[in-house]
């Protein structure tokens, strides 16, 4: 049994066009794209600033019928 979505995250050693390749490869087509910042915690004195460091790329695919 196949599942209909499935979330295929970019991995760091490749690029969108790898991992649209990848999900072809599965059977999968693109419908969503999900960005989310990466932060980075950083203590100056007594106050916490969240810098952003990166972002992570998730495609919700579905399935191919």
């Amino acid at each position: 049994m196949n599942k209909k979505k499935m979330l295929f995250e970019v991995q760091e050693n490749e690029t969108i066009e790898q991992c649209l390749n990848r999900m072809k490869q599965q059977g999968y087509t693109p419908v969503r794209r999900l960005e989310k910042p990466i932060f980075q915690e950083i203590k100056r004195d007594s106050e916490t600033i969240y810098e952003p460091i990166g972002r992570q790329i998730i495609f919700e695919g579905k399935i191919l019928e």
